[in-house]
């Protein structure tokens, strides 16, 4: 059994306004021994070294990300060491609890026995989608489990993630905003029907190892497109596919390079709304005359520069940027220098 406290001031969530630094995560965790051979843990971001059982049951409770915990992948999960792309990080159908920083008050349980993980979660929404301030009393809340199973192929690691989540908020319908916008000659406007719903979904999210150094992963996710995206990116539907490798075969074995590709897409309630002059989170060019869904390749190399520095170049292509085939496309090149003590 042991117990740790994780405040830090790091905001660093991809897709999350971050204008200056300030505390993010406090949160408290504690892992119970419920038998099983002893198994080591090294020291990580949110973990301290230790030892506990193979099978074991850990809670977290505090403020930490929700993707601290749930949906997370070997080769595509954080964007300060592999890739930038919010639907290739994360996936992008999963409208998970955060505020604007990124971050949600919450309560999460993770029981492992044997090759089987089994992971649920209680979160606050933010009090408005995608606004700084939370709703402490959960009246405003996301649920959301995963069950994980690890397994191998031949000699080769490998595993697969079921994800479920439901938000419920007051959160509007797009076909009632696109209504009232009919009924008033007005741009549509989500603000103005929202009221108490859910918004359920899910997410497969496999990972798995080739080689010594080669990793392919797949993430597909989708949710009820009716309603408006609560706090992440607007998305129904999304799928990515990639593949990481070390550079061991060019002896440079602490570099990485990384390949993906993803498309995504909203539902007709979503096309009507942002063609009658709607604004999302992210998306809103006044109409959407031109569908078209949203593709993306991106690639990466990650140097290791020195020790605990890393340096990386990123590009990104994007087709129909913003579900709009009268753009793009685009490129997109980013930089990365990354150091850890």
């Amino acid at each position: 059994m042991g117990i740790a406290a994780f405040p830090s001031g790091e905001a660093y969530k991809v897709g999350k306004s971050v204008p200056y630094l300030r505390l993010q995560r406090l949160f408290f965790r504690q892992s119970f021994d419920l038998g099983g051979e002893p198994e080591k843990l090294d020291s990580a971001a949110n973990q301290l070294a230790g030892t506990r059982t193979a099978d074991n049951l850990v809670i977290t409770a505090g403020k930490f990300s929700v993707t601290d915990i749930f949906d997370s992948n070997s080769y595509a999960h954080d964007p300060k060491a592999d890739f930038m792309n919010w639907a290739v990080i994360d996936s992008g159908g999963f409208d998970y609890a955060a505020d604007a920083w990124g971050y949600s008050y919450g309560l999460a349980a993770e029981w492992n026995t044997g090759p089987w993980s089994l992971r649920a979660g209680l979160f606050d929404l933010s009090k408005v989608p995608n606004t700084t301030e939370l709703e402490t009393d959960f009246r405003q809340f996301e649920l959301v489990a995963e069950l994980e199973r690890r397994y191998a192929l031949g000699d080769r690691d490998g595993k697969i993630r079921l994800l479920g989540f439901v938000n419920r908020g007051d959160m509007a319908d797009y076909r009632d905003a696109t209504a009232l916008a009919v009924a008033t000659d007005m741009p549509a406007d989500v603000a103005l029907v929202r009221h108490y719903r859910s918004r359920p979904g899910a997410a497969l999210n496999i990972e798995q190892s080739l080689s010594a150094d080669l990793g392919a992963f797949l993430r597909a996710s989708l949710n009820d497109g009716s309603k408006e995206t609560y706090e992440f990116t607007d998305m129904q539907r999304s799928l990515a596919v990639g593949l990481s490798l070390k550079g061991t075969s060019w002896q440079r074995e602490d570099d990485t390079i990384g390949l993906a590709v993803e498309t995504s897409a909203i539902s007709q309630a979503a096309r009507t709304y942002f063609d009658h002059g709607g604004l999302g989170l992210l998306v809103g060019d006044g109409q959407l005359s031109h569908y078209r869904d949203e593709a993306i390749a991106e690639t990466y190399y990650d140097v290791a520069v020195g020790n605990g520095v890393n340096l990386a170049a990123d590009y990104q292509f994007v087709a129909n940027p913003a579900y709009n085939a009268d753009r793009g496309p685009i490129s997109v090149l980013g930089f990365r220098l990354h150091t850890a003590l």
